[in-house]
């Protein structure tokens, strides 16, 4: 960051350009950080070009703003304070490029507004309602023709949106639906191929709505479900992608552990499903464990005693 900050002053450079160059700085950290410190580094950069940057180029202060908020969205906090800056830059940032700024740009800070205010509900410092109004004004520019990608990405956070409004009135059927369908909507533009990793994370939050929308159909939506997640398996693995590949055998399991082992008749149990789903789970905390996610090896390690449980009260049953 000091030499960022002495090569800009010994550029001598008029102020705007400067700022410029500061951005870009902190945009080069922010892309391949190696610790934390860079992401602070980052935000330290891009401050100082806000420091700097004339006030009659509202433009380039506004895209500073919408760079710093990313900054400050993905760096680690244990309060919700940078997010609460992040939702901040974005705000501000809108108000001048609402008017002057390009509909990409316009639409991208939308769409990272949204994720700010979502983060922020989940926490209820934020409304969900606004996180998906400001999805939704991304959509106008992010279409699946032009954007699939970002398209993709704002149809998964829109249905991860929806799923998370307490369902205690009789609308939560309709908005389980509609996520299903943002899900797969977004599945519409983006392939194994092209876009494997938004493609795998489509999968598997599709494979997660169909589990768990209350249906008539349940059995029906579980296979449906386990399709989706052998889906983005093909994609996550455990060399390449050890903690989403463990997120989703964990989704797997679950399901598995809630499917009776023969499509037409339940009646018949599913000590089979039982069985695979704790050998899954099984993986899954050695995963979690290796990488030092406590909290999700103990809740993996909750479910297997669970199920071993369920399988010791079917065999007495079966000896009786």
């Amino acid at each position: 960051m000091k030499a960022a900050l002495r090569a800009v002053e010994e550029a001598g450079a008029p102020p705007q350009e400067n700022a410029e160059m500061l951005m870009e700085m902190a945009m080069g950290l922010q892309q391949k950080p190696k610790e934390v410190g860079d992401l602070h580094a980052a935000i330290g950069l891009y401050e100082k070009a806000l420091d700097i940057c004339p006030v009659e180029f509202s433009g380039l202060h506004a895209r500073i703003q919408a760079r710093l908020g990313t900054a400050l969205m993905v760096t680690p906090s244990e309060t919700t304070e940078l997010l609460e800056r992040a939702r901040d830059m974005f705000q501000a940032a809108l108000g001048v490029l609402n008017s002057d700024g390009a509909a990409e740009e316009i639409a991208e800070a939308e769409m990272n507004l949204g994720l700010a205010l979502q983060n922020l509900a989940g926490v209820h410092k934020a409304r969900i309602q606004d996180c998906i109004a400001a999805y939704q004004r991304s959509l106008r520019t992010f279409d699946k023709t032009k954007h699939p990608k970002e398209f993709a990405i704002l149809q998964n956070n829109l249905a991860t949106a929806f799923l998370s409004i307490p369902f205690s009135d009789e609308r939560s059927k309709m908005r389980e639906a509609l996520a299903v369908q943002a899900f797969e909507e977004g599945l519409s533009v983006v392939t194994l191929i092209d876009q494997p990793s938004e493609y795998a994370m489509l999968q598997n939050n599709l494979g997660n709505a169909l589990q768990y929308v209350s249906s008539s159909h349940r059995v029906e939506n579980g296979f449906r479900a386990l399709d989706a997640y052998d889906e983005a398996l093909k994609v996550r693995t455990r060399r390449d992608t050890p903690g989403e590949y463990a997120n989703t055998i964990s989704n797997k399991a679950n399901c598995l552990a809630n499917l009776p082992d023969a499509d037409g008749d339940p009646d018949m149990g599913n000590p089979e499903n039982l069985t695979a789903a704790i050998a899954l789970y099984r993986e899954a905390k050695e995963i979690f464990e290796e990488f030092g996610d406590a909290e999700k090896a103990a809740a993996v390690g909750a479910a297997i005693e669970e199920i071993e449980a369920d399988l010791d009260e079917m065999r007495t049953r079966r000896a009786h």
